[in-house]
């Protein structure tokens, strides 16, 4: 095998928590890269995946092969050896690259890392069927929407405060605890007031989740029509609460993410190019809007509510960091590409802190231009988000024009280790009216 760079196309998943149609990127992105694909209008489209999973390999369009039976067939070429000699691993790729479309709100969950992983997947390998861990990161290719760990632990407290529903079920003595006993939210990480706040936390989370489910359908009851009769209990807190409250409720009725949700997480906006990383241990759910998302190869998910599947909330209750942050401090500040230079406007990387992964994204403007990439040392897989132009090994003895392939929006190629590239993007104006925009995740050891 001699190819450096080969297109795939990826499959899809219907999820019922996905957007409808055409109106979904998922469907957009897959219809573009195979026009026999024929759309249902009244199927949701939630999720396109891309890599070597097992579920849905994407397929190496030339070889016509997946991606997978490509990668063990050539883990040398496709992986590199520092790759599977850190990853143990030589027919699949250490993440999985995804594409999400989101009309309703996906369940309320945490990851374990690769400690409990391991843990929960020898006690239980049905419910937890990988022994690893499930960093994630997501970011937007539309504005977005969602709960990413908990709220400052002042907010929590002028909600049990002010929020009789959620007083009542985590009760007077406890509520009076939390609010006497937190300390600023700017207690240091890891100092004693940052462990006494987490301990109160987990206290009120604890209590939330271990309440009776008649209890909880019946305070969920009031909280849906109090937010109608007395708004303003809820504006004072988070303008948005009341509508969101009302929302969610329409999609899973007196549930508990109700409260678990709505009132004790951060309520996160993404505008489109932002990114937010969810770390292991802590709570996060999508409520709406398209994205990219990047995690590592695993399947584990302790769940807490807006879902009728397996909730294991003895563990999730023990397994939380209880971490409590303002909004802000959840999203990823991308920095500046170093492997990337020529005339695109935006040549960023979001780099988290883990082994697995990281994504860079570029994006051009309407004139177009051409963006160099310099070898990387591992695998990749790059998805065109909007626009068009062309792909192309540089610096290879097969020449340039030999290895020039077409981009189009829902493309997707795969980049073999040690391979630099060049993306050339169209003139917006006589192409599409999106400039070019790429999302790639790699992995360098």
């Amino acid at each position: 095998m001699t190819d450096k760079l080969f297109r795939l196309q990826c499959g899809y998943q219907n999820y019922d928590w996905g957007k409808l149609g055409s109106s979904s990127a998922v469907a957009q992105f897959a219809k573009r890269s195979n026009p026999s694909i024929t759309i249902d209008e009244s199927k949701p489209y939630a999720e396109l995946w891309m890599g070597t999973h097992p579920s849905v390999p994407s397929q190496a369009i030339k070889y016509d092969e997946t991606l997978r039976d490509l990668v063990s067939e050539h883990p040398r070429e496709l992986l590199g050896q520092a790759v599977i000699d850190k990853f143990g691993s030589s027919k699949e790729l250490p993440f999985l690259f995804k594409v999400l479309s989101i009309e309703k709100v996906l369940s309320i969950q945490a990851h374990p890392d690769k400690k409990l992983g391991a843990q929960l997947h020898q006690q239980d390998p049905k419910n937890y069927p990988d022994d690893n861990h499930k960093p994630e990161m997501a970011i937007a290719v539309t504005d977005f929407e969602g709960f990413c760990g908990f709220k400052p632990v002042h907010e929590i407290a002028k909600t049990l405060e002010t929020v009789a529903e959620l007083r009542d079920i985590v009760g007077e003595e406890l509520s009076r605890e939390f609010v006497a006993g937190i300390y600023p939210a700017e207690a240091k990480s890891g100092s004693s007031e940052d462990r006494a706040n987490r301990k109160l936390i987990q206290k009120v989370f604890s209590k939330l989740m271990n309440t009776s489910e008649d209890k909880i359908q019946a305070s969920a009851a009031s909280l849906v029509q109090s937010s109608h009769d007395s708004p303003q209990i809820f504006t004072a807190i988070d303008a948005r609460l009341p509508e969101l409250i009302q929302r969610m409720n329409a999609q899973f009725p007196k549930d508990i993410g109700l409260f678990c949700g709505c009132l004790l997480l951060n309520h996160v906006n993404l505008n489109k190019g932002e990114a937010m990383f969810l770390q292991a241990k802590d709570p996060h759910a999508y409520i709406s809007g398209d994205i990219i998302e990047c995690m590592a190869a695993s399947d584990n998910v302790v769940r807490a509510g807006f879902t009728p599947k397996f909730k294991d909330v003895p563990n999730l209750v023990d397994m939380l960091t209880y971490a409590s942050e303002p909004v802000e401090q959840q999203k990823m500040k991308p920095a500046k590409f170093a492997k990337s230079r020529g005339d695109a406007l935006v040549s960023n990387l979001f780099d988290p802190p883990i082994e697995e992964f990281s994504v860079s994204q570029t994006v051009f403007g309407k004139n177009g231009g051409t963006q160099h990439f310099d070898a990387i040392d591992g695998p990749s897989i790059i998805i065109a988000t909007s626009g068009s132009g062309s792909i192309q090994v540089v610096g290879d003895a097969a020449g340039a024009d030999e290895t020039k392939q077409e981009v189009k929006t829902g493309y997707v190629y795969f980049v073999a280790p040690y391979t630099a590239i060049d993306l050339v993007a169209d003139d917006a104006d006589s192409s599409e009216s999106e400039p070019l925009t790429t999302y790639r995740a790699f992995v360098e050891v």
